[in-house]
């Protein structure tokens, strides 16, 4: 268990930590994605940055309200949080979650909420290049890795090379698909394809991005959201690739090339 202590717990100390950890809705209950959330503060304690959660404070940004069209329940759920975080005097945010960092990001300031919001990939980046993160091992040398642009990550708010310089640190080979960055194909989550079933005559969105990692012979898709990673994990089910490939988010990588197991 990691000792992760909770703004409550650091305000009753008088304490500020450098930076909120937004766990987000899939970090706190999809068990996959948990996974993720503890590689990434995994990374965050071995570069002895100082960061709290808001623990059962923290409520679910609205995202899913806002692109669903419900602005009433979106400004409810977005205001509440807004109201805890500045209680806390919170000024910076790290998430792992694409769709949280561009709601905290883009939609929290006109309602009073302004916040310096980073994605998980664009502080490791930082915490390597200051030196405070080392990383070490080989454990992915010769693999080739593919990484997947998240939609609200890469085109919604321009942050494609973060992750990509983070996965270069690792002694693996970084290779593209066809359709990549700017250009890259949604996996589908972004359009709450997970949510539902695919339009008639359409396919499976998240299996045709799947194909496109796998026609690049990829032995790792590499991930920097939860929801891509269900939708490309699922695409490898239904190619019967499930075990071949291996999807695994940014953060995992690392962990595990620094000996932390994040299976």
């Amino acid at each position: 268990m990691l000792d992760i202590p909770t703004m409550a717990e650091l305000s009753a100390q008088g304490k500020m930590p450098e930076v909120l950890l937004w766990v987000g809705c899939a970090g706190s209950f999809d068990e996959r994605a948990k996974r993720i959330v503890r590689s990434f503060a995994q990374l965050l304690i071995k570069a002895k940055v100082s960061f709290a959660v808001l623990g059962t404070e923290e409520g679910c940004t609205g995202d899913p309200a806002k692109r669903a069209g419900n602005e009433f329940l979106f400004q409810m759920q977005a205001m509440a949080n807004i109201e805890t975080l500045n209680s806390y005097g919170i000024t910076r945010i790290v998430t792992a979650c694409p769709h949280c960092f561009n709601t905290l990001k883009n939609e929290y300031p006109a309602l009073g909420g302004n916040y310096e919001v980073m994605h998980h990939t664009e502080l490791l980046k930082a915490l390597i290049a200051e030196g405070r993160l080392t990383i070490e091992g080989g454990s992915f040398k010769g693999k080739k890795i593919v990484f997947h642009d998240p939609c609200y990550l890469g085109r919604a708010n321009g942050v494609y090379n973060a992750p990509r310089e983070v996965l270069s640190t690792l002694e693996a080979d970084l290779i593209e698909m066809k359709r990549h960055k700017a250009r890259a194909m949604c996996c589908g989550a972004g359009g709450a394809q997970m949510f539902k079933e695919s339009e008639r005559g359409t396919g499976e969105i998240n299996v045709a991005r799947t194909e496109q990692a796998l026609e690049v012979k990829a032995d790792i898709i590499a991930t920097g959201c939860p929801f891509c990673h269900i939708m490309m994990s699922d695409g490898l089910k239904a190619k019967q690739k499930e075990g071949q490939v291996k999807v695994y988010d940014v953060a995992e990588l690392l962990a595990e090339n620094n000996g932390k197991e994040s299976k």
